[in-house]
């Protein structure tokens, strides 16, 4: 298991994202660092799974090892000795007895000197033995119990931890699905250009026409209406297109027929509807020099797109009368259309959920469109009764946006706006747009203002309606600014299209307080240095943790070095500190009293102290930092002074002191002692028999303890 972890954490931490283009979103650039945040948390985690791993077998095992060994085997071998000088001395006794009175006086006293001898070799082995037992039987106590209590701290140590972990992740994670969901919302946008012009190429693979090449030339044939009826006269036509010119000679055959070449200056060029004429391939042009329009027809489909391409032809507008060049452009009637859709989304609209996201009837759309912008009455139409809804007006003003003949954001300004926002220095970035906004035309500029006002109220009501800024980017971009040539490069910089309308809209105030202070051209970037850049988003740094010291000196110490030292070597004084909790856990009910002082600081330990130095060794009780009895404590001394039982309420559960609480009573069974004497207060060590037989050491604990 550590192993597959370890190698999926080296995967992720060496995996590279490929992105098309030359640059990323601050959003892409927080997704393709998350990996790297991944493989630091998985090793953090295994890297301290397998530390609590280890610390089974150093604090737990180990010393349990150790104590059989050192301390149960001692004790064999005290029993063995033992039993040799016993079995020793009752035989020598034995022959002792037999001996005659006889004998001389001095062999008799050599004799009682031998067996004196022997008596006390065995007295000696036999109080060694009782000992050593008592000893083991006493130590074992804390030399079990404190290596099971080192080991837990270990694993709560390690589960703390992951609650750390867990609390660092989730801001990230919160942070990390933002970005997600927006690169999502991005894509999305930039797929339905990418289809839409897809399908465009398909229908017409020759209509792109290259760059730099202002004149086409070629045959097309031009609709004359006769008073006995329609012709189609063949023309050799060449057009200039930086001066839009359009000179047209006619090629007719017919003998005695004139001939004269006409010169014309273009004014607009619209693609003919298919079902208004029986001809196919067919325009309309306007010129100077003539009145009304004159209907062309090309070769093919994809010759006519090139002749509209050129000449800078529009695509027709169905079921809507925006279809005249002067309707497309931002006139008083297209400002009052757009104060009216706002001043309706702004009274009926603002908690609208998906407000502008949600497409209304195309249908409803046509209509509202239609009534609008009728010639005969221009803007007469209420959009604050009931006849409209909120996403027939939003997809309507979309729209109207969207099919203005030049894009309200300036096919001049849409490269430098795009550069600006693919710069990593986020000054720069916003000071460049700050400063292109006010090299806009003056009616481009109030438009894109009145516009932004509003979408900053709409984002204002973003608890309600779900729209974001960074939503509103992913709508209003494709619609205040697109690139004048339709390539995969111009779809796949819309995402950097949407990211200019987010900072408009984030950072209204500001721009809108006033033109910058040149405007000749967007600031320079400060120097890198001191630049202030995107960073991609991370986990929160803790701070190196105190590691417990579980494990010190080596297991061989004697058992004279171990006297004073914890089962892992490290000194009585020096405690193994575990991380202390932010929170102190809830109060059980019927309320707990306060940790009672420690036991330096109360009379009884005195006595406790005066009688712990009557045996040799006797461990100085010591308390660690975190109220844990350190290992010296545990080994308090078996010769400590009996308290009275407590009074109701002048202690915590039972079982509790110092801090150190123990299971309550319906999680385990009470243990239980023999029933040689009344139970002894909580924590309290049990006084030895042979104290009991000295009222004056008790008698002076008794007066002083309340």
């Amino acid at each position: 298991y550590s192993s597959a972890v370890q190698k999926f954490s080296q995967t992720l931490q060496s995996f590279q994202f490929d992105f098309i283009g030359d640059t990323l979103t601050d959003d892409e650039i927080n997704i393709a660092e998350s990996f790297k945040e991944f493989a630091e948390l998985l090793q953090e985690v295994e890297l301290e799974r397998s530390m609590m791993v280890q610390n089974a077998s150093d604090l737990l095992i180990k010393p349990l090892e150790n104590f059989r060994k050192e301390q149960i085997g001692f004790t064999k071998e005290r029993k063995k000795k033992f039993e040799k000088d016993g079995e020793k001395f009752y035989s020598m006794l034995d022959r002792h007895l037999h001996l005659s009175s006889k004998k001389k006086e001095s062999q008799l006293q050599e004799a009682d000197l031998q067996v004196d001898k022997e008596r006390h070799n065995f007295f000696e082995s036999s109080l060694e033995y009782v000992y050593q037992i008592q000893e083991v039987q006493e130590s074992k106590k804390f030399s079990i119990v404190e290596p099971v209590l080192a080991f837990l701290h270990s694993l709560f140590t390690y589960n703390n931890l992951t609650v750390e972990l867990t609390q660092d992740f989730l801001p990230y994670k919160q942070q990390l699905q933002l970005s997600l969901q927006n690169t999502r919302n991005h894509f999305s946008s930039t797929r339905e250009e990418l289809e839409d012009l897809k399908k465009r190429m398909k229908e017409a693979p020759l209509t792109c026409k290259l760059p730099g090449q202002p004149t086409i030339e070629g045959y097309l044939y031009t609709q004359e209406k006769w008073a006995l009826g329609i012709s189609w006269v063949k023309y050799y036509c060449q057009y200039e297109k930086e001066a839009k010119t359009l000179r047209m000679t006619p090629m007719d055959q017919k003998p005695g027929a004139k001939q004269g070449t006409l010169d014309l200056t273009l004014k607009s060029c619209v693609r003919r509807k298919t079902d208004s004429i029986d001809k196919r391939f067919c325009f309309d042009i306007e010129t100077n020099e003539r009145s009304g329009t004159i209907t062309l027809q090309a070769l093919s489909e994809a010759n006519r797109r090139l002749w509209m391409e050129a000449m800078d032809g529009k695509e027709p507008i169905y079921h809507s009368p925006i279809t005249k060049q002067e309707e497309m452009e931002l006139n008083e009637v297209g400002f009052k259309f757009v104060r009216k859709c706002i001043n309706a989304v702004e009274t009926k609209g603002l908690a609208t959920e998906g407000v502008y996201r949600t497409v209304g009837s195309n249908i409803q759309v046509q209509k509202l469109l239609n009534a609008f912008f009728d010639p005969k009455c221009p803007g007469d139409v209420d959009l604050q009764s009931g006849d409209w809804d909120i996403k027939t007006i939003t997809s309507s003003l979309k729209f109207y946006l969207r099919n203005l003949s030049e894009p309200v954001m300036t096919y001049k300004l849409h490269k430098e706006l795009v550069l600006a926002a693919k710069s990593e220095n986020l000054d720069y970035r916003l000071g460049a747009i700050h400063a292109l906004v006010y090299k806009l035309p003056d009616k481009n500029r109030e438009m894109l203002e009145l516009l932004i006002h509003h979408l900053v109220n709409v984002c204002e009501h973003s608890r309600e309606n779900l729209m974001s800024p960074s939503n509103m980017g992913v709508i209003f971009g494709p619609t205040l600014m697109r690139a004048q040539e339709d390539t995969v490069a111009a779809m796949m910089n819309i995402k950097f299209q949407n990211i200019v309308v987010e900072i408009l809209i984030e950072h209204f105030g500001k721009i809108y307080s006033g033109p910058p202070e040149d405007t000749a051209a967007p600031p320079v970037p400060p120097p890198r240095v001191a630049a202030r850049r995107h960073k991609p988003i991370t986990i929160s740094k803790r701070p190196l943790r105190e590691r417990p010291v579980f494990f010190g000196a080596s297991v061989e110490d004697s058992a004279g070095e171990r006297h004073g030292q914890t089962p892992n070597g490290s000194g009585g004084t020096e405690v193994p500190k575990p991380l202390l909790r932010s929170r102190l856990p809830a109060p059980r009910p019927g309320g707990d009293e306060p940790p009672r002082a420690p036991a330096e600081g109360r009379p009884e330990a005195e006595v406790g102290r005066l009688l712990a130095r009557l045996q040799d060794g006797a461990a100085k009780p010591s308390k660690a930092a975190n109220g844990l009895v350190a290992n010296p404590a545990l080994r308090t001394s078996t010769l400590q002074a009996r308290r009275p039982a407590p009074r109701p309420g002048t202690h915590g559960r039972e079982g509790e002191c110092d801090g150190v609480p123990k299971p309550r009573s319906h999680d385990k069974p009470v243990i239980t002692r023999p029933p040689v004497r009344p139970p002894d207060p909580p924590c309290r060590t049990p006084v030895p028999p042979r104290l009991e037989q000295r009222p004056d050491l008790i008698a002076g604990t008794a007066e002083e303890t309340p």
